[in-house]
């Protein structure tokens, strides 16, 4: 079976890369990066999740390229990344060192941003020097660290053995998804998006996913079975912000707010209305601009920056934020003045 041909147009359209290259992990797995936007433009750093690639974050790319270096790569067994044997969360972590290493100066600091799987690899690496290195600060996008088949709610019945058990059955199967059709967009966004998503949204994302080996999906959906990273959480020292969609199945909204809480210095969490798992594609503007606001405040430095940090973070705000308590004072006047 043929993979779905990729989205050759519009805004969720794979923009060419500035250059290419391949990242070799501790283990020797190669990762296909791409740079993209102007040489020595703020850094940021897009891990995308389980069953993704980097066209996962096109329209931020598109965005962000304009005035930043945008790095993005696949991860392992996705995308252009060749499958590998280790599937496993110190593995991503692995993974996530090798592209800083190859694409950022030693000591330059980066944001790093994170979608589900993407950001429990941001999670697993938190305690590595390599990553402390050159975290400026982090972005967690509908992701948690432990218990995500348990507090999933594809499956519509009361929390219980039974969901778990069906929730597991359906995420860690190895039957293939077949081409997109229109009962295959309607699984999709039932099980990922959120109730308003667009068709053509709904369709760009069907194409990413159902691209992904299903050797590939299953293998990682185990990892994602077992995932424990509650511990990783504390580690986690970058100023953080936290994006989740009210109305997703797959990470819901407490895992956002365990992060939350548990986040040595959370910079605040933002819940997007009516948003699904796929944040990124399903609301870019207020993913772009959380991104905007965090390299604004902590790369770039400048007092003009953390003016239009502030603009954006109000922006964005009015989707709907919740406050945290371990936002410092320091991070309330970098981030929030003016909000």
């Amino acid at each position: 079976m043929s993979r779905p041909t990729p989205v050759l147009s519009g805004p969720y359209a794979p923009p060419a890369p500035t250059r290419e290259l391949t990242a070799v992990s501790a283990d020797g797995a190669r990762l296909h990066v791409e740079v993209h936007g102007p040489a020595g433009a703020p850094a940021v750093v897009l891990a995308h999740g389980w069953t993704c690639s980097t066209a996962f974050w096109a329209a931020q790319i598109r965005d962000l390229a304009a005035d930043h270096r945008v790095i993005a790569y696949d991860q392992r067994g996705h995308g252009r990344s060749p499958v590998s044997r280790t599937c496993s969360t110190d593995a991503l972590a692995d993974d996530l060192e090798a592209v800083l290493a190859a694409t950022l100066a030693p000591g330059e600091k980066a944001v790093i941003a994170g979608h589900s799987m993407g950001g429990m690899t941001v999670m697993a690496a938190a305690g590595r020097p390599g990553f402390q290195e050159h975290a400026a600060a982090v972005l967690l996008c509908s992701t948690g660290s432990s218990q995500l088949v348990a507090r999933s709610t594809v499956v519509p019945i009361r929390a219980g053995r039974l969901r778990t058990w069906l929730t597991r059955r359906i995420l860690g199967s190895r039957a293939p998804l077949g081409p997109v059709t229109p009962t295959a967009l309607r699984i999709l966004k039932y099980g990922t998006m959120g109730p308003g998503s667009a068709r053509h949204v709904v369709e760009a994302c069907a194409r990413i996913v159902h691209a992904c080996p299903r050797r590939v999906r299953h293998s990682w959906s185990r990892v994602l079975d077992l995932l424990d990273l509650d511990h990783a959480v504390r580690q986690l020292r970058a100023p953080t912000a936290v994006v989740v969609g009210t109305a997703d199945r797959l990470t819901p909204p407490v895992h956002a707010r365990f992060l939350a809480s548990a986040l040595p210095r959370c910079v605040g969490v933002t819940e997007l209305p009516g948003i699904g798992h796929m944040t990124p594609m399903e609301a870019p503007e207020q993913v772009t601009g959380r991104i905007r606001d965090l390299v604004a405040a902590y790369v770039r430095g400048s007092d003009d920056a953390t003016h239009a940090a502030a603009e954006t973070h109000a922006a964005v705000d009015t989707d709907a934020a919740v406050a945290t308590d371990n936002t410092t004072d320091e991070d309330a006047a970098r981030i929030g003045e003016g909000a």
